[in-house]
């Protein structure tokens, strides 16, 4: 299994940016998928996941209505489109994949494997 993260970059406040997860090594249309998010103040944070085919998407509180989780199993990779940037976004953004049908798609310990990371700084 192998998750690989691109598109981390600097964007100023108010700004988009669009990550993309390359996914290979496994069926990547068969797993749930998500984001997570490391800084040194608040660990590992939940940002966002996607059931299989995309049925049903779920967001942390800070982040809905800002970002938006997709993937496109053909090409066997997930994104994340943030939209309206601010400081608090800076991040190590992870992509990671569940272990089959979780019971909880905001747990972080139910990721059986996780990309290195793609880094996003929000400054002016």
């Amino acid at each position: 299994v192998r998750l690989v993260e691109s598109g981390g970059d600097m964007v100023q406040p108010g700004g988009s940016l669009r990550l993309s997860c390359a996914a290979s090594g496994f069926t990547f249309s068969e797993y749930d998928m998500a984001w997570v998010r490391q800084t040194p103040e608040r660990g590992n944070e939940w940002v966002a996941s996607t059931e299989t085919r995309g049925r049903r998407t779920f967001y942390s509180e800070v982040v809905k209505g800002r970002f938006t989780i997709s993937r496109d199993d053909a090409k066997q990779t997930l994104f994340l489109d943030i939209t309206k940037a601010g400081p608090e976004d800076s991040a190590l953004y992870f992509c990671a994949r569940f272990y089959r049908d979780p019971a909880d798609h905001t747990d972080t310990n139910l990721l059986e494997y996780w990309g290195r990371g793609t880094r996003v700084t929000v400054s002016s």
